[in-house]
């Protein structure tokens, strides 16, 4: 494949982002570089362009194709049409590791001197169109999929709220319990349906049981995936899966496949299923051997928990949560029947999310497996 090189500066214009906190709320994004902030009023620029950060975390590059609002830590660009392809320069400019120019101190930091003598080397305008097309169908249905998991997530949580906030849950014939006047008792949380009662993970076996993590000796730390992955921290976890970034051969406390962990020193939260064996260390807790009626109430009231664990945790430099802060939750223990109803509902909705996680995960392989290969003729199209 005939490649021509040319600088960045030939290919498109970099211009800075202003301020927005003047701007009233509207309808146009608004991106930082940590990504969108907000929508705002009015749009810097409303044509096809990369956004390139200027501090911050510098692999963050944006592709937009709609008007758009950046701020002062982050680049917009004019793209020259005639000579590339912009879909095709965005992904090009994802292989490059800016972070490598980094001309900050304290914080990361880009030039625009710096970006433009870049040097880029691009084939004809037809090849590039077709390599963008390529990648941009693989982002597409990831973006669908993750559309997908936003909408059963929110009827997750509108389904657990309808449940067990409003007592809405059908009864016996259908009907919405509290709303058709089911009976209704005092309690410590307030009103509770008649039959149900006020529990922590400790008092119910139910729940599961609750193990806090215990790192292992450093000197057992390996990268050679001897042993088993070991989740330390927030490091270790992404939206999409588990990514340890050590294993270590001195497990001390484990948690099993298809246990919940999540993090509880420094960022507090991350509540995910665990796919294989882990060591856990003193970030993180699991919760396991939850019988399977109330896997997903439990994890519902995980979730709906975490912003208020975090309020109570302590720590004078790192914060985070003793055993008793979360073994503390107070948690409605509804009658049998009620989690058999919920679980019915809920682990339909748990596998199909967990089945389009697979599906993202397998297609960013296949991206990011492709993009490099595609790009330097390896693949040709």
């Amino acid at each position: 494949m005939e490649m021509k090189i040319y600088k960045l500066s030939d290919l498109l214009e970099i211009k800075y982002g202003k301020d927005h906190k003047a701007l009233a709320e509207g309808k146009v994004p608004c991106f930082g570089t940590g990504g969108l902030m907000r929508k705002v009023e009015k749009a810097i620029y409303d044509k096809e362009s990369i956004l390139i950060p200027r501090k911050g975390a510098l692999s963050n590059l944006f592709y937009i194709n709609e008007p758009f609002w950046t701020v002062d830590t982050l680049f917009w660009s004019k793209i020259n049409k005639e000579l590339v392809f912009p879909k095709f320069l965005y992904y090009k400019m994802k292989i490059l590791d800016l972070a490598t120019l980094n001309e900050g101190s304290a914080i990361p930091s880009l030039t625009t001197k710096t970006l433009n003598q870049i040097e880029i080397s691009i084939p004809n305008l037809e090849i590039q169109e077709k390599i963008a097309s390529i990648l941009s169908a693989l982002d597409d249905k990831i973006e669908v999929n993750n559309e997908i998991n936003k909408t059963l997530e929110e009827m997750a949580q509108t389904l657990f709220k309808r449940w067990f906030i409003d007592f809405d849950f059908p009864n016996e014939n259908g009907e919405p319990y509290r709303s058709s006047g089911g009976k209704m008792v005092d309690s410590e949380l307030g009103e509770i349906p008649d039959g149900w009662e006020v529990a922590t993970l400790e008092t119910k076996k139910e729940f599961g049981e609750l193990i806090m993590g215990l790192s292992p000796k450093s000197e057992s730390y390996n990268d050679l995936q001897q042993g088993l992955p070991l989740l330390n921290g927030a490091a270790d976890f992404t939206k999409l899966k588990l990514s340890p970034k050590k294993y270590t051969t001195s497990p001390t406390r484990i948690a099993k496949k298809g246990d919940y962990v999540f993090c509880i020193r420094a960022t507090i939260g991350l509540l995910s299923t665990t796919d294989k064996d882990y060591v856990i260390g003193r970030g993180v807790a699991t919760i396991k051997d939850i019988k399977v009626e109330y896997r997903e109430y439990i994890y519902m009231v995980l979730n709906n928990s975490f912003e208020k664990l975090k309020q109570n945790a302590t720590g004078s430099v790192i914060q985070g949560l003793s055993k008793p802060d979360i073994n503390n939750i107070k948690i409605l223990f509804p009658i049998y029947s009620i989690m058999q109803d919920f679980n019915r509902y809920m682990s339909k909705i748990f596998e199909k999310i967990e089945n389009n996680k697979k599906e993202i995960q397998s297609l960013t392989e296949i991206r990011d497996t492709l993009l490099p290969k595609l790009m330097s003729g390896e693949v040709e199209v």
